[in-house]
């Protein structure tokens, strides 16, 4: 789906796009999933964003404020915030697209 389309809706989409990371990325061990991730603020085309990695499956994304990244990932909304972009990793199982995050012409998944 497009950016702008899952942006602006309600439902869970897969999405591909560039953005700017606003924020210093912090690292968090969730107890739901029982993995490491890490999670930064980011300003895409359509507004502001949080990307949250699972670090457990790729490596972390050694981002700064102010660097341009290409993400793939799973938009979800959360009431009240700012969406969140997950499943940007590859998927061990093989039964999910994988994601990604690229930055400085390099790829994590």
């Amino acid at each position: 789906m497009n950016l702008s389309s899952a942006y602006l809706g309600t439902a869970a989409a897969h999405v591909d796009f560039n953005a700017t990371v606003t924020s210093p990325p912090r690292f968090f061990y969730s107890a739901r999933s029982r993995l490491h991730h890490e999670a930064f603020a980011a300003q895409s085309a359509c507004g502001p964003l949080e990307v949250v990695d699972n670090v457990d499956i790729a490596p972390p994304a050694p981002v700064q404020p102010g660097d341009r990244v290409e993400i793939s990932g799973v938009m979800v909304h959360d009431p009240g915030k700012a969406p969140i972009v997950h499943w940007t990793h590859h998927d061990p199982s093989g039964t999910h697209r994988g994601g990604f995050i690229r930055v400085n012409g390099r790829t994590y998944a």
